[in-house]
């Protein structure tokens, strides 16, 4: 992980379902204020499955339509979002370099095609591209991975993608603080996932003594 908290995240999201994930780790991300810019691609198999999971209407606008439902109090700031949409086709995006100051990257959820291309070295496209570019920077590269069942071939992947230099944080919510809702749950993965990059956000649930 990095020495510093995190400033410059790189967010993906693609085909697999758990949009509701995405939107509570945007949330979480525009309200950090120790987070000052963060690149977000999207694939077109994310994009339909936002819309049908988020009930996303066009591409305008996509961050405000994706916030829409997880804002709080805390997040209510009339500033421009942080988050700035790159296109999956630009492979010429400032994240597509090395040289460009990215602290780390999520994939989040992240379908196992994904994966399968990340932990191959194939980058056609802006996600894999700047996940080949955290691997060979050796930046943090947290890959949500969510399938089921699994079978050798995303479990192999897996495992290259490990081996590669990538965190593996399969998209599995915890229990053991009883959410009461999904939107709970989904907040609290989201809050776990910052905290492994070294972002503890100050209302995620611990473990008391």
């Amino acid at each position: 992980m990095p020495n510093h908290p995190p400033q410059n995240l790189t967010i993906a999201t693609t085909g697999a379902s758990g949009a509701i994930f995405l939107r509570h780790f945007l949330a979480a991300v525009e309200r950090d204020d120790r987070i000052r810019k963060v690149n977000f691609i999207a694939s077109d198999s994310a994009l339909r499955v936002m819309a049908e999971e988020l009930d996303l209407k066009g591409r305008s606008d996509l961050i405000a339509q994706i916030l829409d439902a997880a804002k709080t109090a805390k997040s209510g700031k009339n500033s421009k979002s942080k988050i700035q949409v790159q296109s999956n086709a630009d492979i010429g995006a400032n994240v597509a370099s090395g040289s460009y100051p990215a602290d780390a990257m999520v994939v989040i959820p992240c379908s196992v095609g994904t994966l399968a291309r990340i932990a191959n070295g194939v980058a056609a496209q802006l996600i894999e591209r700047a996940a080949d570019v955290s691997l060979k920077e050796k930046r943090p590269l947290v890959l949500c991975v969510r399938e089921t069942p699994l079978n050798k071939i995303h479990i192999r992947n897996m495992y290259r993608a490990a081996d590669a230099g990538a965190t593996i944080f399969p998209l599995i919510p915890a229990f053991y603080y009883r959410p009461a809702s999904l939107d709970e749950m989904a907040r609290e993965f989201a809050y776990r996932v910052l905290a492994h990059l070294g972002l503890p956000q100050p209302d995620a649930f611990r473990w008391k003594d």
